[in-house]
């Protein structure tokens, strides 16, 4: 899928940052960026391109998913393309049906991170209990 089609279907206005900076996430794949290496990027490549807007397009695409963020040991904020396998599942005991749940560990590994200087790779979690169907 090509950069215009990315911003269109997360409701974004194609700009020529927003596509400059999507196109180098898509580039390096699973390399992680941080703000100042992705402006060298593109002034490297002859963008006109504020270290201001770079900040705030990286803003935005956390807000609409479409980069997450990982804050390394010395502080430094890093990020990378939105991985779509991130799931956290609430299964009944009974019947077994699934549903999605939004992810409640945000804030944990934000702790995680301040207290142990960690930066969460990646987790799991499982919830089981009994839907209201199975409840009647």
């Amino acid at each position: 899928m090509d950069t215009n089609n990315i911003l269109k279907l997360k409701e974004l206005k194609v700009t020529k940052a927003r596509k400059e900076i999507l196109e180098i996430f898509l580039e390096k794949k699973d390399t992680s960026l941080n703000a100042e290496e992705i402006f060298s990027i593109c002034r490297r490549s002859g963008e006109n391109i504020n270290l201001s807007t770079v900040y705030r397009t990286l803003d935005i695409f956390l807000e609409k998913e479409i980069l997450d963020k990982f804050i390394l040991e010395n502080g430094v904020s890093v990020y990378k393309i939105h991985k779509k396998t991130h799931k956290h599942i609430l299964e009944c005991d009974i019947c077994h049906k699934e549903v999605e749940v939004p992810c409640p560990l945000k804030q944990i590994e934000e702790i995680v991170r301040e207290k142990t200087g960690f930066t969460l790779t990646e987790h799991s979690l499982k919830m089981k209990g009994v839907c209201d169907n199975c409840k009647k």
